[in-house]
């Protein structure tokens, strides 16, 4: 009975029929470091490029004075002012500063190694005051670390496993750095302390919150050990308390199965494991995830993004065949739309990163909606650049 009731589950969960509204792509030719390329973006739309003198950038958070930040692989932070044509650098360097959040004069970053808390001013714009790590994390593994404020005020962070199959979990009884694998929210009365919000997320690398009734949704990077095609990667709805499986369980896209790469006793029973409200083809390795605000009333079909839900597919780093680049699954942007408040299809925004014979000129990582409404996007590839897609 439990399989079957995991079969009707997927069978309602997967059954997405291709909206009438679906974003038409057309192609377009953008020029990057002196070379030109064709993109594939949505019809009215032209996607541009801002700079490439930034390195390596990953998470994409803009400043309410409508500045923009990237964390990056390279230990910097940076800031671009608005036309975000200009890199600047903050002063501060970190091992390995994944993201960037704001609560107030208070800015929030998330490094590998911890959480760290200052005071940031637009009049000194480079310059971190009071900065101090406000909380340790582990460390080693899956090392990109996502800060969220949610709409309740708290921090969020987000970490994976630091494997395939690591006997790592958000639960009393591990270590601290065995402590991994899902969604965290920081208790801030008295000593800082993590509180377990979701569990059993192999690399929930993004995350946000639905415009429409504040509930969270995150990627989640599957794992390598099932072959080129299992299991799918996932987009997941994550609730307090909500268990994910992994790495003891994996969902095949069809119904949950024991995975026994993992020979330690599930922490949780296969039916408490809450499947994905949908899925992306494997070895996709999502990234950034980013709601588009609401445009006036709560409609979400009022544009071609209002309500839905963006997020960076990085690419996969593997291949079917030895050598053979030209197999490995394209980085893209796609959208995650929403009816109703749930998820309905999963269409491609953003196409053409990927040449045939598998080199690829842009790998998105970071995603967000700016003030202006357009969507910007940062690539970590070769070279480092961010973009911009806007109206025409």
């Amino acid at each position: 009975m439990k399989q079957l009731k995991f079969l009707l589950l997927a069978s309602v969960v997967m059954l997405f029929v291709t909206p009438v509204d679906a974003l038409l792509l057309q192609p377009k030719m953008i020029n990057v470091h002196g070379t030109s390329y064709k993109v594939h973006v949505p019809q009215g739309y032209i996607l541009e490029v801002l700079t490439t003198d930034i390195d390596r950038p990953r998470m994409l958070t803009f400043h309410p004075d409508g500045s923009l930040f990237a964390g990056s692989r390279s230990g910097n932070v940076y800031r671009l002012a608005p036309p975000y044509g200009t890199v600047e650098t903050l002063k501060s360097r970190f091992r390995y500063p994944h993201s960037v959040a704001f609560r107030g004069e208070q800015i929030y970053i998330a490094s590998e190694e911890g959480l760290y808390q200052g005071q940031y001013s637009s009049a000194d714009s480079l310059r971190i005051h009071g900065l101090k790590k406000v909380i340790e994390l582990p460390i080693g593994g899956h090392s990109s670390r996502t800060v969220k404020i949610g709409p309740d005020q708290r921090i969020y962070v987000s970490l994976g496993i630091s494997g395939n199959c690591s006997n790592e979990y958000l639960g009393p009884s591990y270590a601290m750095q065995n402590k991994r694998g899902g969604m965290m929210v920081l208790n801030e009365s008295g000593t800082p302390q993590w509180e377990t919000y979701s569990s059993g997320l192999r690399n929930p690398v993004g995350f946000d919150w639905s415009p429409y009734d504040g509930e969270l949704y995150a990627s989640n990077n599957g794992p390598d050990h099932w072959g080129f095609e299992q299991p799918p990667e996932q987009f997941a709805h994550l609730t307090k308390g909500s268990f994910h499986g992994m790495p003891w369980y994996q969902y095949d896209g069809a119904q949950v199965k024991r995975d026994n790469c993992i020979s330690r006793m599930p922490p949780r029973d296969l039916n408490e494991v809450k499947i994905p409200v949908t899925t992306f083809p494997a070895r996709n390795a999502p990234m950034a995830v980013a709601f588009v605000p609401m445009s006036g009333e709560v409609n979400e079909q009022q544009n071609e993004f209002s309500g839905n839900a963006l997020v960076a597919l990085h690419g996969s780093w593997a291949t079917q065949s030895a050598g053979n680049k030209a197999s490995r699954r394209p980085p893209k942007i796609v959208m995650v739309r929403f009816n109703k408040g749930k998820p309905s299809a999963v269409e491609d925004v953003l196409t053409g990163f990927q040449l045939n014979d598998g080199s690829r000129w842009a790998r998105p990582v970071g995603v967000a909606v700016g003030p202006d409404g357009a969507i910007y996007m940062s690539s970590d590839g070769v070279p480092s650049a961010l973009f911009r897609l806007r109206r025409m």
